[in-house]
């Protein structure tokens, strides 16, 4: 018991034992308050469950199944879920890693092994690409929630900072000119790229401009339209 509580106590001696409880309660009240409001250090949450969750097993699966010399899925299926090629993924991996240590592969104190750049990126890929919920990716991956959303932030600003210079700008002279070449050489002279349109579903679309949106896909959709040269 704290020493305001004994004091507290012994103030209320002569008084009432309604109203001894109810300095009791505020002074209770008053330290809970200051020890929610007080900095934490890091450590374990009260109340929270601790799980095992294998990180090295599931790296064993996860490698087994997509990147070992014979993966069980093949390129096809590496494709169809990561909606890349993995060549693509693995120029990617190493680029990120190499820009943010936070997606190297880390031990603990006791040196036991981390999460594995693969299963962090893994779970990335898998959210962007199913459009799915972040603690979806922890039985494969083994990731929790805040982990995984964690991932996906460091990994979107790292793409940014690593690939935006090459691929997120305005083609230049230099651009247009082997646009323009290659256009010509496959017997499409001038052309600088292909268009394309997509529907793009409109979940709150204003009610009364329905009509205006509603196609062959028989829900509202606006169309976003793209151009890209024959390497995309």
């Amino acid at each position: 018991m704290s020493h305001r509580r004994s004091l507290a106590r012994q103030f209320c001696e002569d008084s009432s034992s309604e109203d001894e409880e109810l300095m009791m309660a505020a002074i209770v009240a008053e330290e809970e308050e200051a020890r929610l409001d007080a900095p934490r250090h890091g450590g374990s949450q009260p109340g929270r469950q601790s799980l095992q969750r294998d990180f090295a097993e599931r790296f064993q699966n996860l490698h087994k199944d997509y990147f070992a010399e014979n993966p069980t899925f093949k390129a096809r299926m590496f494709r169809n879920r990561y909606r890349m090629h993995r060549p693509l993924f693995l120029r990617i991996a190493s680029a990120i890693e190499a820009h943010d240590s936070y997606f190297s592969l880390r031990r603990n104190s006791a040196g036991v092994p981390g999460l594995h750049p693969y299963q962090k990126l893994t779970s990335v890929f898998r959210i962007l690409a199913y459009g799915i919920a972040a603690d979806l990716t922890d039985e494969y991956c083994r990731l929790a929630k805040s982990t995984a959303l964690e991932d996906l932030r460091r990994f979107v600003r790292a793409v940014i900072e690593v690939f935006g210079g090459q691929y997120l700008r305005s083609p230049n002279a230099e651009d247009t000119a082997r646009l323009l070449a290659i256009g010509e050489q496959r017997g499409f002279p001038g052309m600088l790229g292909s268009i394309d349109c997509m529907h793009w579903k409109w979940e709150n679309f204003p009610t009364a401009h329905k009509g205006f949106f509603v196609g062959h896909k028989r829900v509202p959709t606006v169309i976003l339209e793209a151009v890209a040269s024959q390497d995309l």
